[in-house]
């Protein structure tokens, strides 16, 4: 559509017959109503469109608009490209670094120190490649070269490994808690704890959960140590991460160890270390199965004041459990009816059990319970297939062995006893506390431990930290303290989505925003900027953070 004196103009088609033709008219208003006329006839519709004849009188037009000139010149080729960068990444996560704080809490620990390079850029640059391409420092300044991110031309690679050296400087006489001293990085999470804190904020409930991740070298002089990996790397040197979130899934802090800590070593000393750093009064400590053993549980009962916990069972291991706890009967209580639609809440039904002194809440889960008895039934339905062609091959499967007795000379059979015995842990998991929540919130606090174990996952795939080739323990914290940054930067930019009630894939996020360019191009001795396609779920994120998406064409 187009204007000439106050009167719009456009093209439309009309019907003569069996024909459709094309006209350009005008609209205008006459005496209060809006009238139509027809100022030329072009002709037909089918034979302007197949003789090409329409297409060349709308090229035409388009030369006439300096702006669509510089676009179909771009498709034809005539430009003359000078860079090309991708803007998506800085556009919409400088934005969200800005905004939750954590560029000034650098520039907070940065005021009494003197760089000839901008350490809080050098940060910014290696948490942003961490969400998008992940891998090593070296890796980071060459993943720079594509895209337009402010601040960032000038720096090298030695700046990036002074960058992360700061983050994990130690604090003059900070004292050290299972090897790990306090650091620079820690004066940073408790600026951004503080920023988002009310005069009614608290902390009383902390998820908490580990991981192991290994090195290429050595890593460093006393992070890198043989223990137990998690990532199935016994060969590898290796460090203990842990992450701590809030009850909302807002990550706190990251601790790191030697990579011969185990996991239940960590969980007072981490406690004692949080209610310090973010002055709390209490705190109760979630952890999963793998973290709890009697030695930890009395010593949190022991303290003063007692540290309260909710801690999952290992009901085969312990005696108490398997033996009184899972034996005992009363009424359920449902929290969560059988789901109706996919998206609903799993099922979920309680039980409160005191044994021993002991606060024990049974879980159920009807769809695993189901789950668990159809798996075991066509486990043991190929095992007796298999016994009858011969057992020596079945004792080397682990799902088919606990199954199994000897029995005669040598000879396995099925243990009825065994099968039996396993229908009571079907749909069932057990938790154990010392807390006065009501059963209920126990199961679903539990529940949503998740996040942080999602949380571990995104910080070893999505947000890849590995490889890890520094050699100093200062840089090596850095580093893995960059990803913690690229997780509070990602749970921000969904906590937004989520607000707006969006739906979104975060592959398809990184993927659309990945994908947004601008190229800078020369058309008749001018220099402009033209910007790709949005794809993806880019333009979700673009609108949760409420950023403006750079117009289609401009002239710099």
């Amino acid at each position: 559509m187009a204007w000439a004196k106050g009167k719009a103009m456009f093209f439309r088609v009309t019907r003569a017959g069996r024909y459709q033709y094309v006209q350009i008219a005008r609209s205008y208003r006459d005496g209060g109503v809006t009238k139509q006329q027809t100022l030329l006839s072009l002709g037909r519709l089918d034979v302007l469109q197949s003789s090409g004849q329409l297409d060349a009188l709308l090229r035409s037009g388009v030369r006439l608009s300096e702006r669509l000139a510089v676009i179909d010149a771009q498709a034809a080729g005539e430009t003359q490209a000078v860079a090309v960068r991708r803007i998506g990444p800085d556009l919409v996560f400088g934005r969200l670094w800005e905004e939750s704080g954590i560029a000034s809490a650098l520039r907070a620990v940065l005021r009494d120190r003197r760089y000839e390079f901008d350490v809080e850029r050098a940060v910014y640059l290696t948490t942003l490649h961490r969400l998008f391409a992940s891998g090593s420092d070296r890796a980071a300044e060459r993943w720079r070269e594509n895209y337009r991110i402010a601040g960032t031309e000038g720096l090298a690679l030695h700046h990036l490994y002074r960058a992360m050296a700061f983050l994990g400087e130690p604090l003059a006489d900070a004292a050290t808690v299972l090897g790990s001293p306090r650091c620079v990085k820690d004066r940073i999470e408790e600026a951004l704890f503080e920023s988002r804190r009310d005069l009614f904020s608290t902390v009383d409930l902390v998820f908490f959960d580990t991981t192991s991740i290994y090195f290429e070298g050595r890593g460093g002089e006393t992070l890198g140590r043989y223990g137990h990996s998690k990532d199935h790397r016994p060969d590898r040197r290796q460090m203990i991460v842990g992450m701590a979130l809030d009850a909302e899934g807002w990550p706190l802090c990251c601790e790191m160890w030697p990579g011969n800590t185990t996991d239940v070593k960590t969980l007072l000393p981490v406690m004692a270390r949080m209610k310090q750093r973010f002055c709390v009064r209490q705190i109760c400590i979630l952890a999963d199965r793998g973290m709890i053993r009697e030695e930890t549980i009395r010593e949190m009962e022991e303290s003063d004041p007692p540290v309260r916990y909710i801690l999952g069972v290992r009901m085969r291991r312990q005696k108490e459990v398997s033996e009184k706890v899972l034996t005992s009967h009363g009424a359920w209580q449902e929290i969560h009816p059988e789901r109706t639609h996919s998206k609903g809440p799993a099922p979920l039904k309680v039980r409160e059990v005191t044994a021993a002194a002991h606060r024990y809440i049974v879980c159920l889960n009807e769809e695993e319970r189901r789950k668990d008895a159809h798996d075991r039934a066509a486990i043991v339905e190929h095992l007796r297939r298999q016994l009858k062609q011969g057992d020596k091959s079945l004792v080397g499967n682990k799902g088919y062995r606990r199954f199994l007795k000897l029995e005669g000379e040598g000879h396995f059979a099925v243990d009825e006893d065994r099968i039996k015995a396993e229908e009571r842990f079907d749909g069932i998991w057990v938790l154990r506390t010392n807390t006065d929540y009501p059963a209920a919130t126990v199961a679903l606090q539990y529940k949503r431990l998740w996040m942080v174990e999602d949380m571990i996952r995104t910080t070893k795939s999505i947000l890849e930290t590995r490889p890890i080739y520094h050699k100093c323990d200062e840089t090596i914290r850095g580093h893995v303290f960059c990803s913690f940054l690229a997780l509070r930067l990602k749970v921000e930019l969904e906590k937004r989505l989520r607000e707006r009630g969006e739906e979104w894939e975060w592959a398809e996020v990184l993927r659309g925003l990945d994908n947004l360019q601008e190229v800078e191009a020369r058309f008749r001795e001018r220099r402009y900027l033209l910007r790709s396609a949005l794809v993806g779920h880019a333009r979700k994120a673009i609108r949760a953070v409420g950023v403006a998406v750079p117009p289609t064409v401009r002239e710099v």
